[in-house]
């Protein structure tokens, strides 16, 4: 069927179909491959893999680096704050998000003008690293979850998302939940929530993620190691090229220590890609879904 609709467009949309499909190929290429070498080069054997790259000859593979990775504590003490972290921030951050959301979806709503100017002026401009770190040492938040957790919860970008969504959503169902004698709380949870399960949903995800992938908050506000998430613990690794000791301290040559660093940087990126390659397909349904129905009116 696909086959036979194709053949009945003009030539100039075969050829914009053709080259959309070559250029969609290169970018699925472009990503496959640095994966195939990651995922490939975390299993050679360190020598191999310096003097030769990475080869299919199954003797030449070794479990080593994914050994040293899961029997290190404080690889596992960073995957644990990561997910708290990230679990913890991304509720925050979607509870704050649609309670803002909702009066800002209100055409009855006084002063919606000003405030929208006011969010719109905070995507812009920003207090800056010295007087944010100050505050929140004066918070007495350093050195806690909550120096990473607090200050970036709210982003006026998903705002502006899900509040599109709720002013997609029939007035009629407000107007039911009055007959019904609902108070804006009531209809809030118990009607307005349940219906916004995919833009729920897309602001999960995107929180999730932004959270897993930051490093930088927890470096500047995380003097102790022991509440690092993983992405700290991971940018040693690839970017200090700093093992954690018990990973090679049985390592005599010195050279045999830099080979066995360079496959641990690969191991730990697979590591630490596992649980957004396991959660994405779950929220996949809700993400193509939410996020077009965010975006079909100004």
């Amino acid at each position: 069927m696909g086959k036979k609709k194709f053949f009945t467009y003009s030539l100039q949309d075969k050829i914009l179909l053709m080259t959309g499909y070559i250029l969609l190929g290169l970018f699925v290429v472009a990503i496959l491959i640095p994966m195939i070498y990651i995922v490939v080069g975390s299993f050679i054997d360190p020598i191999t893999l310096q003097n030769k790259g990475i080869t299919f000859d199954f003797s030449k593979w070794t479990a080593t680096a994914y050994q040293r990775v899961f029997g290190n504590a404080q690889i596992w003490i960073g995957f644990k704050n990561a997910v708290v972290y990230s679990v913890v921030f991304t509720v925050i951050s979607v509870f704050i998000t649609l309670l803002a959301a909702y009066p800002m979806s209100r055409p009855d709503f006084k002063g919606r003008g000003f405030f929208n100017v006011i969010f719109v002026i905070t995507m812009f401009f920003g207090g800056g690293l010295i007087p944010t770190y100050l505050l929140i040492n004066n918070l007495g938040m350093k050195n806690t979850m909550w120096a990473i957790v607090i200050p970036g919860a709210f982003n006026v970008w998903n705002m502006i998302i899900a509040r599109t969504y709720y002013q997609g959503i029939p007035s009629e169902l407000r107007e039911a939940a009055d007959v019904d004698g609902a108070n804006e709380v009531r209809f809030f949870f118990m009607i307005l929530i349940p219906v916004c399960t995919p833009v729920i949903a897309v602001l999960a995800l995107w929180q999730f993620v932004g959270m897993w992938n930051s490093y930088f908050d927890a470096m500047i506000y995380l003097d102790d190691t022991a509440k690092q998430p993983l992405q700290v613990v991971l940018r040693a690794i690839l970017i200090q090229n700093k093992p954690e000791s018990g990973m090679i301290s049985d390592m005599q040559s010195t050279a045999e220590r830099a080979q066995l660093a360079e496959l641990l940087k690969y191991a730990t990126i697979i590591v630490s890609s596992l649980p957004l390659l396991v959660m994405y397909p779950f929220f996949q349904k809700y993400f193509d879904s939410g996020i077009m129905v965010g975006s079909v009116k100004g």
